[in-house]
């Protein structure tokens, strides 16, 4: 019944979408108004079978049907409610019908949102390359990876999820961001190509997807902070970001699609970069399908990659026929596509932005080259390369410190043009805390010059951030006559993308200054320990109280009990562990965090407790790790200030006067 149900679902998502598609391209043709109304409700029978599909196999995962094969295999009778729910994306299969719901809802919210201009031959294409692009996904389903493929003999129960899977919460939280994040820039990727399909380069087709971009590129900031804090919670390692090609698959995307959230602001507001955008959304989008070969055909040995399956041919093609259509129209449009503006200065905002896509750019190409590279080498020449840590720190570290420099200065630039007058009053002050605070960090000794730089030009940054919220709530108290904490709440809502992006930069630098300090900060030894032996560890002082065994359907839990004090005051007893699951060869260690607002205590069994009371313990002291999730906060924070509605109208001058007049426009994220 639920296969039957499945498979009726899949058909219906796929018939829809060939109908939209069929029927919105002869309206086009035709300039049919009623076809083009027509199609658009195509969009809602793609969503009413993404949630059927979805339904039914959360039904065939809550009732333990194990007669569908993805059931068997990800699932069991012990397997935890949480993580039985959480099954639908632990796998291929599962995972594809999760990413066309959220497609499905993307799609629906914009013919929702569009339903007025149903017939605007811009809105038309746009819906038209979505449905296509869901078309796709559909055809994945009913054909290589269908998810109700059904097992005879129906087994008595299932192999259950991968145990790294069902070991932590964030399970069920990290891989939905993610793909609402991912999925999401199908959006601007489909108004990208109506652009161009129509040959409207205004920026009206910029204002129609703004929204949609912005949180796209926020839920995807967040599922990577969240696969971070995951990373760090569960693998044992003691880190939150190793380079994984998995983890870069879905670095790549961010940092185009930051980009083009900066770049955006200069073709609004001066009509320039427009190949530069269309290139940026159409790149954003690739890298989203790249991920998706990357993570669920099987070519790379990662602990957040698929098994092996045969839709790597699928979505190499997809990707080769998407890069394919954006380049010839883009080529198609070259002469149509020049802009209207110019940079008038090179000490000017736009002329800054541009410098920071660069270096966006820069690090996109850095990453990808990192990543693809082995597999090209295992391909055209059977050698196995490894690309590790060192050249990705050693790469992408100049950018970063530019990219900070950039994100302290662009915000305080005016447009066309600065004087010297202007930079003084704006720059000085920031200037001299950055310079002080690289001094500072020198005299406490730094790890290097790096580290100084590092803290200096996050000072800068978030003195230059401080400065502009002070000035605006001081405008906005003298204009309205209210005390300074209304002031700055009125400022804020009176042009919530402007301050929404100084958010999500301080958010940024905190993520910076956090990356500094946990990679150059921290401790890492092995200790062993009897019961009511005491060891010290910088500062920690551990004791040994004795092991006991946890034993349920889902997995038998070895944990060492842990006293932890510091300075003589006791901070709890802390208990790493080792879990062992029906059907597993190698057991799975949960590391034990105290965390702390400077430094975190990270505790892992490297070896179980023995008869004799012994166990070795590692021991690491992390310095400022909770300030990356903190910082991820305060970006998601900032993301959703910027989505808010304006209290008033935007007009050409700001009410701090010519000199002082802020951007209009959200100004993004910097790295």
């Amino acid at each position: 019944m639920k296969a039957f149900v499945g498979v009726f679902a899949l058909a219906l998502g796929t018939v829809s979408s060939v109908f939209g598609v069929i029927v919105l391209g002869l309206g086009l043709k035709k300039r049919d108004e009623r076809m083009l109304e027509l199609g658009r409700r195509f969009v809602f029978g793609v969503l009413a079978a993404a949630v059927l599909a979805f339904l039914a196999m959360e039904w065939a995962l809550l009732s333990h049907d194990f007669s569908l094969e993805y059931v068997y295999e990800n699932n069991a009778r012990a397997t935890p409610l949480l993580y039985t729910i959480a099954g639908l994306w632990a796998n291929l299969e599962g995972s594809i019908i999760l990413w066309a719901l959220v497609l499905a809802g993307y799609l629906a919210f914009a013919a929702r949102r569009f339903r007025d201009r149903s017939t605007d031959p811009l809105v038309a294409w746009a819906t038209l390359v979505g449905l296509a692009v869901a078309l796709f996904f559909f055809a994945l389903m009913l054909g290589p990876a269908n998810p109700f493929k059904t097992l005879s003999p129906t087994p008595s129960d299932g192999l259950g999820p991968n145990p790294l899977l069902q070991n932590h919460p964030l399970m069920a939280i990290h891989p939905p961001m993610l793909y609402l994040g991912y999925v999401g820039f199908t959006l601007p990727f489909s108004f990208a190509i109506a652009a161009l399909a129509t040959g409207r380069f205004g920026e009206g087709w910029l204002a129609d997807i703004r929204r949609a971009t912005l949180i796209a590129w926020g839920f995807l900031t967040v599922g990577i902070i969240l696969g971070g804090w995951w990373s760090y919670e569960v693998l044992g390692w003691g880190g939150y970001w190793a380079w994984d090609p998995v983890e870069n698959a879905s670095l790549l995307p961010w940092l185009t699609g930051t980009a083009f959230i900066h770049s955006v602001i200069v073709q609004e507001r001066r009509g320039m970069l427009r190949v530069w955008n269309l290139s940026l959304v159409i790149a954003t989008f690739s890298l989203t399908i790249l991920g998706t070969f990357l993570t669920r055909s099987g070519v790379l040995d990662s602990v957040h990659s698929f098994t092996e399956s045969p839709i790597g041919p699928w979505l190499l093609s997809f990707l080769a026929v998407v890069a394919a259509v954006g380049i010839g129209l883009i080529a198609w449009r070259g002469d149509r596509l020049r802009a209207p503006g110019r940079i008038d200065s090179p000490v000017s905002r736009e002329s800054a932005f541009l410098g920071n896509n660069l270096i966006f750019a820069a690090l996109a190409f850095v990453v990808l080259l990192g990543t693809v590279y082995p597999l090209l080498a295992e391909a055209l020449q059977g050698r196995q390369l490894s690309v590790g840590e060192p050249y990705f720190n050693r790469m992408t570290t100049p950018l970063g410190l530019v990219l900070l420099f950039l994100m302290a200065v662009a915000p305080a630039l005016p447009w066309r043009a600065a004087s010297g007058e202007v930079l003084q009053r704006r720059l000085l002050v920031p200037a001299w805390i950055g310079g002080l605070t690289m001094v500072v960090a020198l005299l406490l000794g730094t790890n290097g010059i790096t580290d100084s730089v590092t803290f200096g030009l996050a000072a800068f940054a978030l003195a230059g951030i401080a400065r502009q919220m002070v000035v605006g709530a001081r405008a906005q108290g003298r204009a309205n006559g209210v005390a300074w904490p209304a002031a700055t709440l009125r400022a804020i809502r009176s042009n919530p993308r402007l301050y929404g992006g100084l958010i999500v930069h301080t958010g940024i630098v905190l993520i910076a200054i956090a990356l500094v300090a946990s990679s150059s900060y921290s401790t890492r030894r092995e200790v062993r320990l009897t019961r009511d032996n005491t060891v010290n560890v910088s500062g920690y002082s551990l004791t040994y109280l004795g092991s006991r065994i946890t034993d349920t359907k889902q997995k038998v839990t070895v944990h060492a009990r842990i006293r932890v004090e510091r300075d003589g005051d006791a901070l709890g007893v802390l208990t790493p562990a080792i879990s062992s699951f029906p059907g597993r060869t190698s057991g799975i260690g949960t590391p034990a965090v105290k965390t702390g607002i400077v430094r975190d205590l990270y505790l892992t069994l490297v070896s179980s407790p023995t008869e004799r009371e012994r166990v070795t313990v590692g021991v690491q002291v992390n310095s400022m790790i909770v300030w990356l999730w903190i910082g991820g906060g305060v970006v998601a924070l900032g993301t959703l200030v910027a989505l808010m509605p304006s209290l008033r109208r935007r007009s050409q001058r700001d009410p701090l006067g010519a000199d002082d007049a802020e951007p209009r426009v959200l100004e993004g994220a910097s790295a």
